[in-house]
């Protein structure tokens, strides 16, 4: 279905498998993805899923720092694409509508991510 990887912060290399629920993420305890970082609310971000256009989106929970979608800072609803680049406080996450079996297949996908954007270094 999708998931989400961080890929910086004091979790990196966590996923979270989002199926067809409506997650939160922030530093409270519940939540199904906990990030530990000082400028995380307790209820940061929401992504829900929408069945009828089979599409996953981004809102902020009227956070303090805000949510940041691929350097645009985000006001309402954000939809998600592959690849899209999350940055809730100093931690960094990245959507991908992949499903993994465990973490390693979500290490991997993210490593092979990465990959294609390093960009080409000129001598």
């Amino acid at each position: 279905m999708a998931s989400i990887i961080v890929t910086s912060g004091e979790h990196k290399g966590e996923y979270l498998p989002l199926g067809r629920r409506t997650n939160v993420i922030g530093r409270a305890e519940a939540l199904p993805m906990q990030i530990l970082d000082d400028m995380v609310s307790r209820k940061h971000l929401r992504i829900k899923y929408d069945k009828s256009k089979n599409e996953h989106y981004a809102e902020d929970m009227n956070s303090k720092h805000g949510v940041i979608i691929n350097n645009r800072k985000i006001t309402g609803q954000a939809t998600l694409k592959e690849g899209d680049q999350i940055r809730i406080g100093q931690t960094t996450l990245l959507f991908t509508t992949e499903d993994f079996d465990d973490r390693e297949s979500a290490l991997s996908h993210f490593k092979k991510v990465g990959e294609r954007q390093r960009p080409t270094m000129i001598e």
